[in-house]
């Protein structure tokens, strides 16, 4: 049994060498996009938004007045809103939909634009959505998630916002393959790029521990995304919400900075060539978002790294290409 654990194992890891060198000699999405060769190509793209009041000050902030290029907003929740009023007064912000089915914190929650009688399956005992992707996975059928997806774009739509892609709050859509075929018919029917690195996907496949079947099945998604006309990432970075802060309650606003940054232009240098989205959590924390979950310290040192001058000279001197979503679209759109 065990030498057929260790046959098993170097079949793998042969595998993904084959993958991995197959990938390396292919173009890179960037390149089919017109990007130079050899560029780093990077999304900077700010999740959460019209979660609060405090994540939409944040996004605008990273945007306005740091690097962010990008952001996603959740459509259930409370202060969607105040963001669509903004967004008629800036219509060329680069913005998407956080297709959201989770609802996580413990007193801050929000539910399906659907309502409860249209998908019972995305519905917990307090009338919200389930907290966790494990609960929505066991109790919703892929029917209410696209029915919930339609819904959410449906809201954009009414309100004037025409998305510039689609991507996944917590990473719910990409849970089971029948949440991401709903996910990816939606993008494809209505001509919506979706957020999937169906290129090298370095960063995201070494931070998943994926095996060889998965790099195949992520390749073959990618051609078929860039078969119908979308554009498509080469990889994700998404490890902010990882970042080791001190468990200091006094840390000043420059100490966060100067650690976020840090690990930005650490992890940034990691990346290989290609068009990659870097999602993180910008927001400017209110006293009242305590409230609403613990994670301040990480949300607010992702908004303090990208208003650092350090990082954008970080940047510059890299010679690192930053784009948007709309860009990219409308790059593909002029190759047919």
């Amino acid at each position: 049994m065990r030498s057929n654990n260790i046959t098993m194992l170097l079949l793998i890891i042969c595998l993904c060498g084959c993958f991995s060198a197959a990938f390396a000699q292919e173009p890179t999405y960037a390149e089919k996009l017109g990007f130079p060769k050899g560029s780093k190509v990077l999304i900077m793209h700010v999740d959460d938004v019209g979660m609060s009041w405090d994540s939409n000050k944040g996004a605008v902030d990273a945007i306005e007045k740091g690097v962010a290029t990008s952001l996603s907003v959740m459509m259930p929740c409370p202060w969607v809103p105040g963001f669509l009023h903004y967004m008629k007064e800036h219509p060329q912000t680069d913005a998407g939909l956080h297709l959201t089915l989770t609802s996580e914190w413990k007193d801050y929650r929000w539910g399906p634009l659907v309502g409860k009688p249209a998908a019972p399956g995305l519905v917990d005992t307090e009338g919200a959505l389930w907290r966790s992707v494990n609960d929505v996975v066991s109790h919703a059928s892929a029917d209410e998630v696209e029915a919930e997806i339609r819904a959410q774009l449906q809201r954009a739509r009414d309100a004037g916002f025409e998305p510039t892609h689609l991507d996944s709050h917590m990473g719910t859509l990409f849970a089971t393959p029948q949440f991401m075929e709903r996910y990816i018919k939606v993008g494809i029917e209505n001509k919506i790029p979706v957020m999937f690195p169906g290129g090298h996907s370095t960063m995201i496949m070494q931070t998943r521990n994926a095996d060889a079947a998965t790099w195949a099945q992520i390749k073959q998604t990618g051609e078929m995304l860039w078969k119908a006309g979308l554009p498509v990432l080469d990889d994700l970075h998404n490890v902010s919400y990882g970042f080791d802060y001190s468990k200091e309650k006094n840390l000043s606003d420059a100490q966060i900075q100067k650690y976020a940054t840090s690990k930005y232009i650490e992890t940034i240098g990691q990346l290989k060539p290609g068009l990659t989205m870097v999602i993180m959590h910008c927001t400017s924390p209110s006293e009242v978002f305590p409230y609403i979950s613990d994670s301040g310290r990480i949300r607010k040192g992702d908004l303090l790294a990208m208003m650092d001058p350090e990082l954008k000279k970080y940047i510059e001197k890299e010679k690192i290409i930053l784009t948007t979503w709309r860009e990219v679209k409308e790059r593909r759109a002029k190759m047919k």
